[in-house]
């Protein structure tokens, strides 16, 4: 049984989405996928379409929510699972639009205390490369830092995902 909140992160291209979504397959029949990225350009339309299709035949509800996941965690029934993916490219998003990162993560975090449901956050986790060379760039990964460790803190559940296989930071894995 999966607890009110988990974070899965990891590394670019590391199996986290995949681990998350095998964990919500078996923890429920209503899933919701509540879609976070955004197609700037040709490969990333054809890597959105090809997961919304994927999702489509497995029976996922998604809700497109590329700056307020919250309003759409907020719509979801209490025996419901939503995945949340990816946390990064909604801060990505926000940052680019020069939003208040302050005022979107309180909403955010009122989103997830108010959702009805269990939910399951996606994040990379971009603290162990290295600095990056440009103002715009240090501030993600500041910013994207930060947002991980209080979803953490706030999550009964924490797992990394290296390589395709997950390990507890906090909690126990289903």
């Amino acid at each position: 049984m999966l607890p009110h909140l988990t974070l899965v992160l990891g590394g670019a291209a590391s199996g986290k989405s995949d681990y998350a979504e095998k964990i919500l397959r078996s923890a429920s029949e209503k899933r919701l996928y509540v879609a976070t990225a955004q197609a700037w350009d040709d490969e990333m339309k054809a890597k959105i379409q090809a997961h919304q299709d994927a999702r489509a035949s497995d029976g996922w509800r998604t809700i497109e929510a590329p700056l307020a996941p919250d309003e759409a965690l907020r719509t979801m029934e209490r025996d419901e699972i939503a995945l949340l993916d990816c946390a990064t490219m909604w801060l990505t998003n926000h940052l680019l639009t020069d939003s208040d990162i302050h005022q979107a993560q309180r909403a955010l975090f009122a989103g997830l205390a108010e959702a009805p449901g269990r939910v399951v956050i996606v994040t990379n986790e971009v603290g162990a490369g290295i600095v990056p060379d440009n103002a715009l760039a240090r501030r993600f990964r500041e910013a994207q830092g930060r947002l991980n460790r209080e979803i953490a803190e706030r999550a009964d559940l924490v797992v990394a995902v290296m390589a395709g296989l997950p390990l507890a930071l906090k909690g126990k894995l289903p």
